[in-house]
């Protein structure tokens, strides 16, 4: 009996097909079984096949934009996992796409090793090594930014960079999707929260690692040196953490 995840492909990027089915293709828990390049290929492979568990589908494809196929999807009455991927940050789209059955957008470039891990905690299914990379690098750039690990701040920061990292649309509603989702965590307000991180931001803005700040945050960092909003610094910080382990992956 088969019991793998069964996963639709839809992208037009050679490179990318190439990468997932090399990366899967020996899996013993997921299946990238069907491949599509533009949305009308989709509807045809999703109309023809019922037995699809997820689909990893880019937003920007022939013929069809990601919005619009997702539209398809729901007319269709299609109940699989979703898990968009975009090459830039658009909260317009976050905000759409959540109206969806989307589980997770990636931004790309992304990792496999990551799209293995979200569709991991999609399904709970261990599907890789867990990487343990990531908390340890949160932590080491956090103390290299300054933030003092004894104030409320640190680990609020340090759940909303998680999050963030698993699912970047998150940002584009920091007020009402990332704050309350912390304070849930931390059984505080979602007030408490801004106001904390707000508040170690500002605390790692005088004790932190200057140059290093400059290389993170770019032009974010002046003379002055004017602090990045809470919404900035945890998006930047992410960021590169997404591009750090994406390299360590390879």
């Amino acid at each position: 009996m088969n019991n793998k995840i069964r996963a639709l492909l839809i992208d037009n990027d050679e490179e990318v097909i190439k990468e997932v089915k090399e990366y899967f293709g020996s899996s013993t828990v997921v299946e990238v079984k069907y491949f599509a390049k533009n949305g009308k290929e989709a509807i045809d492979v999703v109309k023809k096949n019922e037995d699809i568990d997820l689909v990893i589908m880019d937003n920007l494809l022939p013929h069809m934009d990601g919005l619009k196929l997702l539209d398809n999807f729901e007319k269709l009455g299609c109940n699989f996992k979703i898990i968009l991927t975009c090459s830039t940050r658009n909260n317009i789209l976050f905000d759409k796409a959540s109206n969806y059955n989307v589980e997770y957008i990636f931004l790309k470039p992304y990792s496999v090793v990551d799209l293995s891990d979200v569709i991991g905690s999609i399904f709970n299914k261990k599907i890789n090594k867990e990487n343990g990379n990531l908390e340890g690098k949160i932590t080491k750039m956090l103390h290299s930014l300054g933030v003092p690990s004894h104030i409320k701040g640190y680990q609020y920061i340090r759940e909303s960079i998680m999050l963030i990292y698993r699912n970047p649309y998150i940002i584009g509603g920091i007020t009402k999707e990332l704050y309350p989702e912390v304070a849930n965590t931390f059984n505080t307000t979602s007030s408490r929260v801004e106001r904390a991180i707000r508040h170690a931001i500002e605390v790692s803005w005088n004790r932190g690692d200057y140059e290093y700040m400059e290389e993170l945050f770019g032009h974010s960092v002046d003379y002055d040196r004017a602090k990045p909003t809470n919404s900035e610094f945890i998006a930047t910080v992410a960021d590169k953490l997404r591009l750090d382990l994406k390299t360590y992956s390879r």
